[in-house]
C-alpha cells in the first residue's frame, strides 16, 4: 500500500509536467495559459478526491484498475494535445478563440487529473485501513512526487523527449497491477497489464519516429524537433527556406533580413565596435552580421546547447561560417550569469526572446541593463530589439516599451529608439549619433554589403515622423520602470494577448494604470472577508479545519511562486536548479507530514494540537516577512538559500495538513477526501492569483507582504 502511494505520486507529478510542456507547445508557449493549465490540474485532482466521499477501504482489485486506466490514458493525452490545434481547425500559426483555448486546456487536464485524485483517495483509504495515519499517506505520496521531479529533470538533461517521458510514466503505472495481480482474482488484469506494457515498449523503440508523425500534425514541412529545457525546438523547410520555432512560436526564419537590420543599424551608431558580445543570436545570424564590421573579438552566448546543435545538424553549413571563424567564441550560458564575468565590451546586442513572459522579462529590466552597462567601456552601447507595429501603438503596448524605455533611462544617459515594425532600442553614457549622414558615412567606410539597411533606408529611420514622435511619447509615458521585482512586461503581456481576444481591453490603460491600487483594495477586502468567513468557520470544527489546510495550501503555492520568479530573474533560467527547487518544496512536505505523523502516538499528541498549529501559522508570518525583506533589498539568495525557502514553504504547507488530519479525534478516513481537496484548491487558487493578479500587478515584495497578513488573518482559526 506505501508502494501504491509512492507510485501515485511520482506518475502524477511526472504526468502532470509531460501534460503542461505539451499544452504550452499546443498554446505557443503563451505563460497565461500554461498558469491556467496549472491552476485546472490541481482543481481537478482536488475534484477527483472529492469523487464519491467514501470513507470503506476499497479492493486491491479496484485500486489497481484505476492505475491501469492512468497507464492508457496518459499517452492518450499527449497525442490528443498534439493534435488540438488541427482537430479544432485553427489556422497554422494562429491563436485559437480564447474559449477554445480555455475550454481545451481545461477538458484536457480533467481526466488525468480527476484519476490522480480518486487514485489518491482510494490508496489512501487503504493505507488508513492498515492502521497507519492519513499524514503518513500525504508524506508518503509527496515522497513519490519529489522522486518524479527529480526524474522529469534528469530525464530532459540526459536529452529524454516529453513523449517518451510520458511513455515511461505510463508503463510504471502499469507496474502496478502487474505486481500485486500476478496471483488470484488480478491474473487477467495482470495479463492486460503485460499486453500493454508490451505495446509501450514497441512505442518507445519507436519513440523518434513516433514523435515526428505527431508533430508533423502541424508542421507537414517538418526537419527536425527536440525537447530541450527551454521549450521544444522544432525546424522546418519551405524549399530553400528554414523557419525555426520555439514551442510552436516562429523564433525566426532564414529567408528574411531580422538579423542584418538590427545587427547593421546598431553597430552603425559606434564609431568602431571592436570587442561584441551577442547575447543569443548566433543561429539567427548575427555573428556574420557583425563580423561585417571587422571586430578583434566576439563572444556569442547562447542560452539553448539544444536549439544550436540542432541548427548545425540540419541548417545550411555555411550559415554557421562565422561561428567557426577566429574572431568567434561560442559559449553556452544564461546570459545574465554570463555578465557576471569581467570583461569590458564596445557593444552589446542582446538577442533575447520577447518579454512576453517572467523568462524572457529578465532581459528587460533595470538590473540586467545595469549590469550590460558594467560591462560596457566608456563609449559602450547597449542594443535590444522589440517586435511592434510601425504606426499605431494601443495603450498597453505603449505602456510595456514606455517601461522598458524607463529602465533604459534610469541606467545610460542617452536613449533612442528606431522605429520599425521591430523598434530597436539603443542605450549608451555618450551621447547617442542622430544626424543620418554620420551613419552613411560609416556605411561607405566600412564597406558594407547588405539586402536591406542602405543609405537610403538609414535615412528614412532616423527622419520619418515615427521617429521623432515616438521619442516624445516614450519620453511622456507616466510608466514606471520594468524590474526584476516589479516585472510590468509581466503584466502587459498578458493584457496584450487577451486584448487579441477581447478588442475592447485594448483602450482600457487607465485601467491598467489603476490597477495596482485596485488590487490592493481588493486583498485588503479580501482579508477582511476572510477574517469574517474564519469567525464563521470557528463555531464548525469540521469547516474550520478544511479552511485551515486550504489557506496554507493559498500561501505556500504563492510563496513558491515568488520565490521560483526571483530566482529565475537573479540566478538564471537554469532548468536543472528549478527542478532541484521545486525538489526542495516536495521535500519540505515529506519532513512537515512525516514529522507531525511521528509526533502523534495513538492518535494524540503529547502537546496541544492546537500549539503547533499556531506556531506553523507563526511559522509562515515568519517566513513571509523574511521572503519580503529579501526582496524588498534586492538580497540575491542563491541556489542554497532558495532551496532551504522552498523546504520552509512545503514543510508549513504539509504540517498544517497533517496536524488537520490527526487532530480532534475525528475518523481519518473521513478526511481524506475534504482535507486533499483542500490543499490543492487552496493551492490551484494561490498560484492562479499570485501569478495572474498578485505579482504582475503589485510586484514580487508586495505579494509576500500579503501572504503574511494572510497568515495573521487565519490565526483566528486557531
Amino acid at each position: 500500500m506505501s508502494f501504491e502511494l509512492f507510485i501515485l505520486g511520482f506518475i502524477s507529478l511526472l504526468g502532470q509536467v509531460v501534460l503542461l510542456r505539451e499544452l504550452a507547445v499546443a498554446f505557443f508557449g503563451v505563460e497565461l495559459l500554461y498558469i491556467l493549465a496549472l491552476g485546472f490540474w490541481l482543481w481537478w485532482v482536488a475534484v477527483g478526491a472529492l469523487w464519491g466521499r467514501r470513507t470503506a477501504a476499497p479492493s486491491a482489485h479496484g485500486v489497481r484498475a484505476l492505475f491501469l486506466v492512468f497507464g492508457v490514458l496518459l499517452p492518450a493525452e499527449v497525442a490528443l494535445t498534439r493534435g488540438l490545434r488541427p482537430l479544432l481547425g485553427a489556422v497554422p500559426g494562429a491563436y485559437l478563440p480564447f474559449p477554445q483555448q480555455f475550454l481545451a486546456a481545461a477538458l484536457i487536464l480533467l481526466p488525468i487529473g480527476c484519476l490522480s485524485g480518486w487514485l489518491f483517495q482510494r490508496a489512501a483509504l487503504r493505507y488508513l485501513a492498515a492502521g497507519r495515519s492519513l499524514a503518513r499517506a500525504y508524506a508518503v505520496e509527496s515522497a513519490g512526487a519529489l522522486a518524479g521531479g527529480l526524474v522529469s529533470t534528469g530525464l530532459l538533461r540526459l536529452g529524454v523527449g516529453n513523449l517518451d517521458a510520458a511513455l515511461g510514466s505510463a508503463g510504471l503505472g502499469l507496474l502496478v497491477p502487474l505486481i500485486g495481480g500476478a496471483r488470484g482474482p488480478g491474473r487477467r488484469m495482470a495479463a492486460a497489464a503485460l499486453v500493454l506494457l508490451g505495446f509501450l515498449a514497441a512505442a518507445i523503440w519507436q519513440g523518434t519516429e513516433i514523435d515526428a508523425r505527431l508533430t508533423r500534425w502541424t508542421h507537414p514541412a517538418l526537419a527536425a524537433s527536440r525537447d530541450s529545457p527551454y521549450g521544444r525546438v522544432t525546424i522546418d523547410r519551405q524549399g530553400d527556406q528554414f523557419n525555426i520555432y520555439e514551442n510552436d512560436a516562429l523564433a525566426f526564419e532564414t529567408a528574411g533580413t531580422s538579423s542584418e537590420e538590427f545587427v547593421q543599424l546598431a553597430a552603425l551608431h559606434h564609431p568602431g565596435p571592436e570587442r561584441v558580445l551577442l547575447l543569443g543570436g548566433g543561429v539567427e545570424g548575427l555573428p556574420a552580421e557583425i563580423l561585417k564590421h571587422h571586430p578583434r573579438r566576439v563572444e556569442d552566448v547562447e542560452l539553448s546547447r539544444v536549439l544550436l546543435d540542432l541548427a548545425r545538424r540540419h541548417l545550411p553549413a555555411e550559415r554557421f561560417q562565422a561561428l567557426a571563424t577566429g574572431a568567434v567564441r561560442v559559449h553556452i550560458a544564461d546570459p545574465r550569469v554570463f555578465l557576471e564575468r569581467p570583461g569590458s565590451y564596445d557593444l552589446i546586442l542582446s538577442a533575447a526572446s520577447e518579454p512576453a513572459s517572467g523568462q524572457a522579462n529578465r532581459f528587460y529590466t533595470r538590473e540586467f541593463f545595469s549590469e550590460c552597462r558594467d560591462r560596457l567601456g566608456p563609449d559602450g552601447l547597449l542594443a535590444l530589439r522589440l517586435i511592434s507595429s510601425e504606426n499605431v501603438w494601443t495603450p498597453f503596448l505603449t505602456a510595456r516599451n514606455a517601461g522598458i524605455y524607463r529602465a533604459l533611462k534610469t541606467v545610460f544617459r542617452d536613449v533612442l529608439v528606431l522605429p520599425g515594425t521591430t523598434n530597436i532600442l539603443l542605450a549608451s553614457n555618450r551621447p547617442l549619433e542622430r544626424d543620418p549622414e554620420v551613419l552613411v558615412r560609416r556605411f561607405a567606410l566600412r564597406r558594407l554589403e547588405t539586402r536591406l539597411v542602405t543609405p537610403a533606408y538609414i535615412r528614412y529611420v532616423h527622419t520619418n515622423d515615427r521617429f521623432f514622435e515616438i521619442q516624445r511619447e516614450l519620453g511622456q509615458d507616466p510608466t514606471p520602470a520594468n524590474t526584476d521585482v516589479r516585472p510590468l512586461c509581466y503584466r502587459y503581456a498578458g493584457l496584450i494577448w487577451l486584448s487579441q481576444f477581447f478588442p475592447r481591453l485594448m483602450h482600457q490603460r487607465a485601467a491598467g494604470a489603476l490597477a495596482g491600487p485596485a488590487v490592493w483594495t481588493a486583498g485588503v477586502a479580501g482579508l477582511v472577508g476572510l477574517a469574517g468567513l474564519i469567525l464563521w468557520a470557528r463555531r464548525r470544527p469540521g469547516r474550520a479545519r478544511v479552511l485551515l489546510v486550504a489557506a496554507a495550501g493559498f500561501m505556500g503555492m504563492m510563496l513558491e511562486t515568488v520565490l521560483l520568479l526571483y530566482y529565475q530573474a537573479r540566478s538564471g533560467v537554469l532548468y536543472q536548479d528549478i527542478g532541484l527547487l521545486l525538489t526542495g518544496f516536495m521535500a519540505g512536505l515529506v519532513m512537515g507530514a512525516g514529522l507531525v505523523s511521528l509526533a502523534a502516538k495513538g492518535g494524540r499528541f503529547k502537546v496541544r494540537s492546537n500549539a503547533l498549529v499556531l506556531g506553523l501559522k507563526l511559522g509562515f508570518l515568519f517566513l513571509s516577512l523574511m521572503v519580503f525583506f529579501v526582496l524588498h533589498f534586492s538580497a540575491a539568495p542563491g541556489l542554497g538559500p532558495t532551496f532551504l525557502l522552498l523546504m520552509a514553504a512545503g514543510f508549513l504547507v504539509a504540517g498544517v495538513f497533517a496536524l488537520a488530519g490527526l487532530a480532534g479525534g475525528v475518523d481519518q478516513r473521513s478526511l481524506v477526501g475534504p482535507l486533499y481537496a483542500a490543499d490543492l484548491m487552496g493551492g490551484s487558487l494561490g498560484s492562479l492569483a499570485g501569478s495572474l493578479v498578485l505579482i504582475p500587478f503589485l510586484g514580487l515584495p508586495e505579494t509576500a507582504l500579503l501572504s503574511a497578513a494572510l497568515s495573521l488573518a487565519t490565526l483566528l482559526l486557531v
